[in-house]
């Protein structure tokens, strides 16, 4: 049903670029048969843009708005599907305005796997668009939009039954450096030390304005080691890597984060036991305490016979809604009323 609805189908796509799951999204698209025109939803994606968007979007908005009046004008004449839209950091509202009057057979579909606590921008623009998903449960039951977790790419399911026997690393944990994400792998890392276990920690920042700024107004940031931030992101093959030769995925999702990481997913595609921070996670379908291990981020306890009994897979069925094709297919095709959460649409 996907390949139908998507063979031939021309769809304008934006999102930010983000460890290139852009790309992998566009190349899924493309393989299903769909024509696709894509545009950084950011004028531009250096660290120093990137991070005066983060701190204060409206001393660049000037130049947000030359952007996409540009794509405006290269767009105008040409024929579109869908507008497509992945997380809607900055797209102005004028532009879908712009855009709708221009293509008025046009369907407009919104996805975010950001909290609109985080980033509250997309409240201003979800209600121009005809779908709209969120990864966040709570947001979809505040906003009145359709419920979507995340998903894996197909690279991970190549890593699954991995013939590696014995890992490089007991546990990884690979994200960006906010909140308290620093203080709680560290005490799990001098954990793993003290029980002979392996850990391979990798923290992104968006730049050094942005970590300076942190530095100075957010106190849990005031502890991050900088010589162990990176401000360049690993690419899909790197983490692929990475993956293959760890044990135990670590996830320590944002306090204000409810919904579910991109960690999560990946877990599930490679067939990786995770630990977790978010406790949201017992409510999901696919919920095994053989799998996943939750902490208390005030609190962290772990055992060490979790890194010992093996991974259980889950259903065909849950697995294909997990992947990156099964998400494609809510989002284009149906919608998966209470499929993850009881009581979530």
């Amino acid at each position: 049903m996907l390949k139908n609805k998507l063979n031939k189908k021309r769809i304008l796509f934006f999102s930010v670029q983000t460890f290139n799951l852009e790309k992998e999204i566009q190349k899924k698209l493309e393989e299903l048969g769909a024509e696709v025109h894509y545009f950084d939803e950011r004028p531009s994606n250096n660290n120093f843009v990137k991070g005066i968007i983060r701190i204060k979007r409206s001393f660049y908005q000037h130049r947000i708005d030359i952007y996409y009046r540009q794509i405006l004008a290269e767009t105008k004449n040409q024929n579109y599907d869908y507008l497509f839209v992945n997380r809607g950091e900055v797209v102005p509202e004028f532009f879908l305005v712009a855009f709708r009057k221009d293509h008025p057979k046009c369907e407009f579909i919104f996805y975010t796997w950001d909290s609109f606590t985080n980033h509250d921008h997309p409240t201003t623009i979800i209600k121009y668009f005809d779908k709209k998903f969120t990864f966040d449960p709570d947001d979809a039951v505040k906003f009145g939009l359709s419920f979507r977790p995340l998903f894996f790419l197909d690279s991970y399911k190549k890593i699954q039954n991995t013939s590696v026997r014995k890992f490089k690393y007991d546990l990884l944990f690979l994200g960006t450096a906010h909140s308290d994400r620093y203080q709680i792998s560290n005490l799990i890392v001098n954990w793993c030390n003290q029980n002979r276990l392996s850990s391979y920690c990798y923290y992104f920042i968006h730049g050094r304005l942005v970590y300076f700024y942190k530095k100075i107004f957010d106190k849990s940031f005031q502890l991050f080691d900088y010589k162990k931030l990176s401000f360049e992101s690993l690419t899909t093959v790197q983490i692929l890597g990475l993956y293959k030769e760890s044990k135990v995925i670590l996830d320590i999702n944002h306090p204000g984060q409810k919904g579910l990481t991109m960690r999560t997913f990946e877990a599930i595609g490679s067939g990786k036991k995770m630990i977790t921070t978010n406790t949201e996670i017992k409510k999901y379908l696919f919920y095994n305490p053989n799998n996943v291990y939750i902490i208390d981020r005030n609190n962290v306890v772990l055992d060490k016979n979790f890194f010992v009994t093996p991974y259980q897979d889950v259903s065909e069925e849950l697995f294909y809604k997990a992947s990156i094709e099964g998400w494609l297919n809510c989002i284009f095709v149906e919608k998966e009323s209470n499929y993850w959460i009881k009581g979530i649409d």
